[in-house]
């Protein structure tokens, strides 16, 4: 799976890793989801348009470290969102889950939600965005 990691994205993938971006990020802004529901819904819109609008719901137990502010729950979200837009390709899934966790510990240091609330105060609408802008690239390279 190392060629994956190689590849580039191509612009069209850049313009909606940035969309994403804004998109996820506008979500969380708007109060109607926390961070995990916002990455879902983005990328489940996006890469997975077949999927029911209820896999949002998925994702509803994982906002602010999944109440006990332990991982972030942009990544529980973006996690679950590879997963739906994978599908089958479990080692996919698996390879870009540990690409995502370790690009995010390179941005913010730890995955651990009460850490980076304590560390960088009100990033949680910026860092969804990022996370689902991440996965939007990553996926994009396909």
């Amino acid at each position: 799976m190392h060629w994956f990691k190689k590849q580039q994205p191509t612009p069209e993938g850049m313009e909606l890793a940035e969309r994403c971006k804004l998109e996820a990020e506008s979500l969380y802004r708007s109060g109607r989801m926390h961070c995990a529901e916002a990455v879902l819904a983005t990328i489940s819109r996006h890469f997975a348009p077949e999927a029911p609008a209820e896999v949002v719901n998925l994702a509803s137990g994982f906002g602010h470290g999944s109440w006990s502010q332990c991982i972030c729950g942009a990544i529980s979200g973006g996690t679950v969102a590879l997963g739906l837009a994978l599908k089958e390709d479990k080692k996919q899934v698996n390879h870009l889950t540990r690409e995502l966790h370790h690009w995010f510990k390179e941005q913010y240091r730890v995955t651990c939600c009460k850490t980076i609330t304590s560390e960088h105060k009100g990033v949680c609408p910026v860092l969804t965005g990022e996370v689902a802008g991440k996965i939007a690239e990553m996926l994009g390279r396909k």
